[in-house]
């Protein structure tokens, strides 16, 4: 099976391998997750295997997601996530831990990136600002609107002010540099996207560079 687990981001903390080496990770609490539902072509027209990751009482559920947890006959689940991946070597029911997972593994990391909220054109598209002099009439304003009579409108993809973040983002080929079997933990080099606890799908990453 294509390996695939869903974490939690912890934050951000730095090791050092045996040369000395300063890396930056991101520690993910991954798991224990369970298999809550396997997609087959004949039933459902294609293939995938939905995971359940946290703990929820049973009165914070509705009643479709009692009967979907008591015929997987697990407890309930606070989050499910689907991924398309081969199904043949897993059943409802198994636990997914970290070890899934090893050293130097390719993944990608797919999360909610933190909200900014509404934001101008220099912090939300990196544009630079006008000269902050008294005369100038012109500081952090997106600029031209485009032309006057033709074609008379604003072209659509303008970079304007508006909502910033709190989108889903996929960033891949990342390498994970240590995995702690007792922990359950995957440290990732680098950053990945999201506040401290926001769920993450993780699976082998579909760009796999060399």
């Amino acid at each position: 099976m294509k390996k695939a687990i869903l974490a939690t981001k912890v934050g951000m903390t730095q090791i050092f391998n045996e040369d000395g080496v300063l890396t930056p990770v991101t520690v993910l609490q991954a798991g224990p997750v369970y298999v809550s539902q396997i997609k087959t072509i004949e039933n459902d027209g294609y293939e995938a295997v939905q995971l359940g990751f946290g703990e929820i009482k049973d009165k914070h559920i509705n009643k479709p997601e009692k009967g979907h947890f008591a015929k997987s006959k697990l407890t309930a689940k606070k989050h499910l996530r689907e991924f398309r991946v081969d199904s043949a070597d897993v059943k409802v029911g198994d636990e997914v831990k970290a070890d899934v997972f090893v050293a130097g593994d390719k993944i990608d990391v797919q999360g909610t990136t933190k909200g900014k909220g509404f934001q101008g054109v220099i912090k939300r598209h990196g544009q630079s600002r006008g000269p902050m002099g008294h005369g100038s009439m012109y500081h952090r304003r997106p600029g031209s609107m485009g032309s006057t009579s033709t074609p008379g409108r604003v072209f659509k993809g303008k970079k304007l002010p508006g909502h910033m973040g709190n989108t889903t983002v996929t960033i891949q080929n990342l390498k994970i540099v240590k995995v702690d079997l007792e922990k359950n933990a995957i440290l990732v080099k680098g950053s990945v996207p999201g506040n401290k606890g926001v769920i993450l799908k993780i699976n082998d990453a579909v760009k796999a560079s060399v």
